[in-house]
């Protein structure tokens, strides 16, 4: 059996995967990194890395530490890491982050703010900013 430490450690190792073709509805709490190939509508919550790939539909705001975004995302960006956009990506909604990536071609409707801030709760800082 794999040692669960080392599968947090690498984040590289996708957790869970929301296939290609698959439609899901919920909130979404995930260790580790999630990929997203099918339609998801709901809420998702990270540490780690979450990925839209050029198939994925996102109907939600996503929160986590790193996002990449090839497909469609309808909702707000939150990460604490790093927003990679890559060209293929649709993103009608607001970034929040320290760090952009954006690749020629992309489609976004949306604002965008880089917070460099060292606050102790990130989520709670882009709550205040945004009241």
């Amino acid at each position: 059996m794999a040692n669960p430490k080392k599968r947090e450690e690498n984040p590289e190792i996708i957790n869970s995967i929301i296939g290609e073709g698959s439609e899901l509805k919920g909130e979404f709490k995930v260790k580790g990194t999630l990929r997203i190939d099918g339609v998801f509508a709901g809420e998702v919550h990270t540490d780690g890395r979450i990925i839209v790939s050029q198939t994925g539909h996102v109907k939600t705001d996503l929160k986590g530490g790193v996002i990449v975004i090839g497909g469609t995302v309808e909702g707000n960006v939150y990460a604490t890491k790093q927003v990679t956009l890559l060209k293929t990506a649709k993103l009608m909604g607001d970034i929040i982050t320290p760090s952009l990536v954006v690749e020629e071609g992309v489609v976004f409707e949306g604002n965008c703010i880089i917070n460099k801030s060292k606050d102790g709760d990130f989520f709670e800082t882009i709550k205040k900013k945004k009241e």
